[in-house]
């Protein structure tokens, strides 16, 4: 442990292939699966208030400590943080809570390496992949992996959450999910007006799983891709994408 986040000088090694980066990952995850499960009573008791985070380890150990210093830091960081509200919720809320910023933490570190080690299209599939038929250390933390293994809708709460954002299937390019509006929504009231988000600005079709969308930044609709003549590999160019009517205001004002 040499104080860079463990391991990140590893990222200076060339030629790296996907099955590298998600060992990486694996440790990590174990790591932190330790951190939540069988050294709960430690990791809770060491998150006294501070901005602290919880780092997994290429070891398969895990850490409780302050943020790197540097700026900016060899790797992604985790949620600063971690006990934000410890005191004032439900135990298994808040671990829930810190199992779900782990797991984005420990995506995007798989994904830096990947990028740094110039990865293409299908080595970032062939990584996703494998990330991806692990379950997640909030699904490990919250039981949810047991009873998915046994029952496909095991858990009503993890399969209702989880039908709307299926949306991001098939491209990592940042406006291709037609996702996060249901997941602010606990009320369940305003389903309806809900599933007008997913309708297509231009043709007024609704979404279909695997579709390529795109949301103008603007008047903040979605668009099938095909309607506004925008494909997976432009958009990934596309700072800030502004749809066809938004675009003729703007140059008619």
């Amino acid at each position: 442990m040499d104080g860079d986040g463990g391991g990140a000088a590893a990222a200076h090694h060339h030629t790296r292939s996907p099955e590298d980066v998600f060992r990486d990952f694996r440790a990590r995850r174990a790591g932190i699966v330790k951190a939540l499960t069988t050294d709960v009573e430690r990791f809770y008791q060491m998150c006294d208030p501070e901005n602290l985070c919880l780092y997994g380890l290429p070891n398969e150990t895990w850490e409780v400590t302050l943020p790197a210093e540097e700026v900016p830091p060899e790797l992604p960081e985790p949620a600063l943080g971690i006990n934000f509200a410890r005191d004032g919720m439900i135990e298994k809320d808040w671990l829930s809570l810190v199992a779900v910023h782990s797991d984005a933490w420990l995506l995007s570190v798989a994904f830096y390496f990947g990028a740094r080690f110039g990865f293409d299209k299908d080595a970032r599939r062939r990584l996703f992949t494998m990330i991806n038929n692990l379950p997640t250390v909030y699904e490990i933390v919250t039981g949810v992996a047991k009873k998915q293994s046994k029952a496909p809708n095991g858990s009503s709460k993890s399969s209702k959450s989880n039908s709307k954002p299926s949306k991001q299937t098939n491209s990592n390019s940042k406006p291709a999910k037609p996702a996060h509006p249901k997941e602010d929504d606990d009320s369940g009231q305003e389903d309806g007006e809900e599933d007008q988000a997913y309708l297509c600005g231009s043709c007024g079709e609704s979404y279909a799983n695997g579709e390529f969308w795109i949301c103008c930044d603007v008047c903040e609709k979605w668009f099938h891709g095909k309607c506004v003549r925008i494909t997976p590999a432009k958009a990934e160019h596309i700072k800030q994408y502004k749809c066809p009517s938004c675009s003729s205001k703007r140059s008619r004002e």
